[in-house]
């Protein structure tokens, strides 16, 4: 019998993008929390700075994983300070391997002044070549938008993420345009 009953609501939604660009990166997450067709909450907070405001988190999945990755992450940049590729590994080998950690659904999006990763429970830890990241379930209409856009002359990163995750909203139901942006 499974643990999971697939009758229950399942929170959906979240849309986080984070862009590198002229020596800059920003990371918006939108702020809608659906519970099956409901919006359950608007004004969700899924970014958030850690190691003393030096790293930038943003997540979507569960939410009560999430705050338990992000400790965890806390804890790795704590041991391996200044080196953020390095604590997401570490993370990303606990939560592979943990049986605790392997039962969390949640993915991450990670940068810091130097590195954008991306991070899930199946063990990856990957940099995207362009320096964007899009995830959650109007990632990839977040992230197309701000492809388009990264070439733009005179476009900086926080106007290209604010038009994309506009994009997004506009067409995935599980994202809002109450936006939480963080940048380094």
């Amino acid at each position: 019998m499974s643990e999971h009953n697939s009758n229950a609501p399942v929170f959906h939604g979240t849309t986080i993008l984070s862009v590198r660009k002229n020596g800059k990166v920003v990371v918006a997450g939108d702020g809608q929390v659906s519970l099956g067709n409901t919006v359950f909450k608007a004004n969700a907070r899924k970014v958030r700075p850690l190691a003393d405001g030096s790293v930038l988190v943003g997540f979507a999945g569960a939410t009560a994983d999430a705050f338990t990755l992000f400790e965890r992450l806390e804890a790795k940049l704590e041991q391996y300070p200044r080196q953020l590729q390095r604590a997401c590994v570490e993370l990303a080998k606990d939560w592979r391997t943990d049986r605790y950690l392997r039962k969390l659904e949640a993915m991450m999006a990670v940068v810091d002044k130097d590195i954008s990763l991306i991070l899930s429970g199946t063990g990856d830890v990957i940099e995207p070549q362009d320096g964007i990241i899009g995830i959650g379930s109007g990632g990839a209409f977040a992230l197309s938008a701000a492809r388009a856009l990264i070439d733009v002359e005179g476009m900086e990163a926080e106007e290209i993420v604010r038009k994309s995750m506009k994009v997004a909203a506009d067409i995935c139901v599980y994202t809002n345009e109450n936006i939480t942006l963080e940048s380094l």
